[in-house]
């Protein structure tokens, strides 16, 4: 019966590719579980199997508690630690003691239970490993056959007893797929699950877009391009950003491939979706330019710090500019970052005379000058009063119609505007900012005291009247802080109240 043990453990082992260590654990729980359905489920047990021999152990066992512990529920396998010394001198709380007790026949009913306690833990190792080979993948290429497709998604047999699930709004739009077809997909997640799928697969990700160019063009795997982004409407039309480290690589062309066999390959695989290949460029301006691709632009305005650029094109194109539903100008500023603006150049001439007519008139009433002045600023390009205060003074001398007299005057005045927003700014802070005595608050630091006046708590007294609930919405100021700031607040008003 032993040397059967021996086998049953090396057989299993060899079949499912399971450790024999987990085949052992898995026999000493069936076992276990044999003698317990004997001898009543009430009580512990544990079974020991020899590695070598296949000789086994059985010993029924005991959790220890504290003395005076309240925990105790099943008086069958619990024990005190009073009663447990009398079991095992070397007794302690938390631990086991345990006698040696007959062991059970590894006979129809044990190898029974093992058999399905063994399939357990085979599908348990099985899952453990799927995890262990594919947690080191994410976020790259998988391909596998179709083996079901319902309301959900689709399941993918991976190999290796590994399944990838594609969840139903992963898939291209209407795209058909059958049981047995071969597909590819992006990793995208591995989760460790009792049941169910645990490789989840996207074939919507911009990065599957670039995982599949990856593997079309060799360029991009020697090193020779480099593919710094991708923007998809999933099955109707993607952008991808391509660079060349090679200057005699065409990174377009080579992407393209001969006759355009490379990205027609590429859109086989995602239901014919339409594929831009965009050169990637330093400038900015002329990336955004390449983005727009197949419209032309006429001019760019950009705002860096509002991260915008104002795109004009001819009104012919305009409708191309944006594309159906925005899909083309909404591609673009996934790709390259910036929030993109497209209008006609009527629209942008109109729009840009709107503008300088606002900082014509904020010039003539910041600087007091007149209209003709105001206008050759803007023209020059200037936006700001600072900038007026602050440039090199050789840059305003360039202007042809300025003399020094009149830079000299400009930057002057300029610089007293500023001085004077500077001081009537102190002086809202100081009219609107917190009074001392809050303050003075304990617990209390400048930033929340501003904070607090913002909202018109100004005074010690006025913080003294808030609730824990008209103070929730306080950034930074949870509600046990909140709480002590109110008492100390409140503070005096008891030392007045004990006084009288």
């Amino acid at each position: 019966m032993n040397k059967q043990i021996l086998e049953v453990v090396e057989a299993v082992s060899n079949e499912k590719g399971v450790a024999r260590e987990i085949i052992f654990e898995a026999l000493e729980a069936a076992l276990a579980s044999a003698t317990r359905r004997k001898h009543g489920d009430d009580i512990d047990v544990r079974v020991e199997i020899d590695r070598k021999s296949g000789e086994y152990k059985t010993f029924r066992r005991w959790k220890v508690f504290a003395d005076d512990s309240t925990e105790l529920e099943f008086p069958e396998r619990e024990l005190r630690l009073e009663d447990a010394v009398d079991v095992e001198a070397k007794a302690e709380i938390g631990g086991f003691v345990e006698v040696p007790m007959e062991s059970v026949a590894f006979g129809r009913i044990a190898a029974q239970t093992a058999k399905q306690v063994i399939v357990q833990k085979v599908r348990e190792a099985e899952r453990a490993q799927v995890v262990d080979e594919y947690k080191d993948r994410v976020a790259t290429l998988v391909s596998g056959i179709v083996k079901r497709v319902d309301r959900h998604g689709v399941y993918v047999d991976l190999g290796g007893n590994a399944e990838g699930f594609v969840p139903r709004e992963h898939m291209v739009p209407r795209e058909l797929v059958r049981p047995q077809d071969r597909i590819k997909a992006l990793l995208r997640e591995v989760r460790s699950e009792a049941r169910g799928p645990q490789l989840f697969l996207s074939r919507t990700s911009p990065d599957f877009l670039i995982e599949l160019f990856k593997l079309e063009v060799p360029e991009v795997g020697q090193g020779l391009i480099q593919i710094l982004g991708a923007a998809r409407d999933p099955g109707a039309r993607a952008k991808i950003a391509v660079k060349s480290l090679d200057p005699r690589i065409d990174p377009v062309g080579a992407c393209v491939g001969m006759r355009g066999s490379r990205v027609q390959a590429v859109s086989n695989e995602i239901a014919g979706e339409r594929v831009d290949i965009i050169p990637w460029v330093d400038n900015q301006a002329q990336f955004v330019i390449n983005a727009m691709q197949p419209a032309e632009v006429t001019s760019i305005v950009m705002d860096e710090d509002a991260h915008s650029m104002d795109i004009a094109v001819t009104e012919d194109r305009l409708s191309q500019a944006i594309g159906r539903g925005g899909q083309n100008v909404r591609l673009a500023s996934e790709l390259t970052g910036w929030r993109l603006n497209v209008m006609s150049e009527q629209q942008a001439s109109e729009r840009s005379e709107e503008e300088a007519g606002k900082l014509r008139e904020m010039f003539k009433a910041q600087l007091d000058v007149d209209d003709d002045i105001a206008s050759v600023l803007v023209q020059e390009g200037f936006s700001t009063i600072e900038e007026v205060a602050y440039v090199p003074t050789s840059e305003l001398l360039g202007i042809e119609e300025f003399d020094k007299e009149m830079v000299e005057e400009l930057r002057n005045r300029a610089r007293d505007m500023l001085l004077t927003q500077a001081i009537a700014s102190e002086e809202n802070l100081d009219q609107f900012g917190p009074a001392d005595d809050l303050l003075a608050v304990e617990g209390m630091d400048k930033e929340l005291a501003y904070e607090l006046a913002s909202r018109g708590i100004r005074t010690r007294d006025e913080l003294a009247d808030q609730s824990l609930d008209e103070l929730e919405s306080v950034p930074g100021l949870d509600p046990e802080r909140a709480g002590q700031i109110i008492m100390a607040a409140r503070a005096h008003l008891f030392e007045t109240a004990d006084q009288a």
